[in-house]
């Protein structure tokens, strides 16, 4: 039954980008499983500037399933970015995030439909209980920058995915932060609220392909880390105060050896200590250019997308 002037209950928020092989599929899973429901649901779709034909699939999709509502970007503006466009458009008391490649299962959501009930949670997360057919690579990586994210900022991220049933309040405090450089994992941690958490194992994509190149992915890492942490600025200090301690001893050496006559020539160690100070300070500098960066991109305060077309269907199915 459709009900036009009626506030979904669930909004599911999907970003996309180069899913148009396998999207139409993607959505009669996704739409078959909401109607298991019994409520009223909308499903939002980010087309983030994809270079194929997703944008034509979403729209011949949206006449079949009138409660899609969709928006194109007008370029890539990234994940990140396609996430806040579907939480700003988002109207239901419960919004769901997740992806567009069947990899964040649809069969989980009556289940954190459920939890999310039950238990009065504001936050239902989908942990990774096994992260499925990954390169070792990405694998080591995953795990090299959850520690580093962890001891640097305090919030432990391990397993974690964009997969999040959220509470209307949640989402509402998530909008009013007004950061241009997101982390939406890391947001929604560091928002509080009550959470609950519910293991699922990756499956294959549905289609298509990630995305993420490496470039992107050390990208989001250096902004995950710079956005919710300053304890790199204070590391170049603490290894400053080391350097001098050492240079205070190493001072005190040479100053005896001239002092009793062993003064020998250090040609050597002088090379070795210029590279070691030269390497620690590019290093420093580069560490306090990327806060710098942060603090310029801020301020610029420019959007964080532009929509180029849209899609407002504002019916939800019972």
């Amino acid at each position: 039954m459709n009900r036009q002037a009626e506030t979904p209950l669930i909004s599911v928020v999907m970003p996309v980008y180069r899913e148009g092989s396998s999207l139409r599929s993607v959505l009669d899973v996704l739409v078959e499983v909401l109607l298991s429901l019994k409520e009223s649901f909308e499903v939002i779709l980010v087309d983030d500037g994809s270079p194929d034909d997703t944008w034509v699939v979403i729209e011949q999709a949206s006449m079949q399933y009138p409660v899609i509502r969709a928006v194109r970007l007008s370029r890539n503006f990234g994940k990140e970015s396609a996430i806040c466009a579907g939480l700003e458009m988002a109207s239901g008391k419960a919004v769901i995030v997740m992806d567009g490649d069947l990899q964040h299962p649809p069969q989980l959501i009556p289940e954190m439909v459920r939890l999310w009930r039950e238990s009065k949670a504001d936050v239902v997360e989908a942990v990774k209980d096994d992260r499925g057919q990954e390169s070792f690579v990405n694998r080591i990586g995953a795990g090299l920058f959850y520690s580093v994210f962890s001891r640097l900022s305090g919030y432990d991220l391990d397993r974690a995915s964009d997969y999040k049933l959220i509470d209307r309040r949640v989402v509402d405090a998530w909008l009013t932060m007004g950061e241009r450089n997101l982390f939406f994992r890391g947001m929604i941690s560091w928002l509080g609220f009550r959470h609950l958490k519910i293991p699922f194992t990756v499956p294959e994509r549905a289609g298509g392909q990630s995305g993420w190149s490496l470039f992107r992915l050390i990208k989001l890492a250096v902004t995950a880390v710079t956005s919710f942490s300053s304890l790199p600025l204070h590391l170049i200090t603490l290894s400053g105060g080391v350097f001098l301690f050492f240079g205070m001893i190493l001072g005190l050496q040479t100053l005896f050896n001239k002092l009793t006559g062993k003064a020998v020539s250090g040609f050597a160690t002088v090379i070795l200590l210029l590279l070691i100070i030269g390497s620690l300070l590019m290093i420093s500098l580069g560490i306090i250019g990327e806060y710098i960066a942060r603090i310029y991109e801020e301020v610029k305060r420019r959007p964080r997308y532009l929509i180029s077309e849209k899609l407002e269907r504002r019916v939800s199915e019972k």
